[in-house]
């Protein structure tokens, strides 16, 4: 099976994470700042490619993901660790995620595996989580005033990630409930 060039982005950008971690840690806000952009272009470009020229795969639909979420957590364990973003946010975000994949895994080992579909909430989420990542680093990159609106942010993406939580927890609860793709 070779890899396609949307897969080739994609491990490109799981590759960058360990350097924009290193970047924030080291205090190299501005270039953070810029490879986070370069990931998130990465993003677009690897979706674009995949759908325009008909080069979607099955591991795509798992890495790509899994390359955003490792992204965004990273940056936010690191924003954490420089104490950029206030811990109770941190490990609100990294909760939620482990509740999600703790959740599936399950469902997986139960024999009745949720189908994952991206919720409207979870998409507006991944969103301000983004934003609020960009904020930080590009505040501090280019030397920017930006604390107001990175404690408005910070509250934004608690509620969010409140809610998301709070509704994946529900469809997956519903689902367990019905026995869904039970083996009986």
């Amino acid at each position: 099976m070779g890899l396609s060039l949307p897969n080739l982005i994609t491990i490109f950008r799981i590759f960058m994470v360990p350097l924009i971690v290193w970047l924030i840690i080291s205090g190299q806000y501005l270039v953070a700042f810029m490879a986070f952009v370069l990931a998130g272009m990465s993003d677009g470009v690897d979706g674009f490619i995949a759908k325009r020229f008909n080069q979607a795969t099955v591991l795509g639909a798992y890495l790509d993901p899994l390359a955003d979420k490792l992204l965004l957590v990273s940056i936010y364990v690191a924003l954490g660790f420089q104490e950029i973003l206030p811990p109770w946010l941190v490990i609100l975000v990294v909760s939620r995620d482990i509740l999600i994949v703790g959740a599936l895994m399950l469902s997986w080992l139960l024999n009745q595996p949720v189908p994952i579909t991206p919720l409207m909430v979870s998409k507006a989420n991944t969103t301000v989580q983004i934003v609020l990542a960009a904020l930080a680093l590009g505040g501090l990159g280019f030397g920017l005033e930006v604390g107001d609106l990175l404690i408005l942010m910070s509250m934004l993406v608690a509620a969010l990630t409140v809610l998301s939580a709070a509704a994946y927890l529900r469809v997956w609860l519903l689902h367990m409930a019905n026995g869904n793709g039970a083996s009986k």
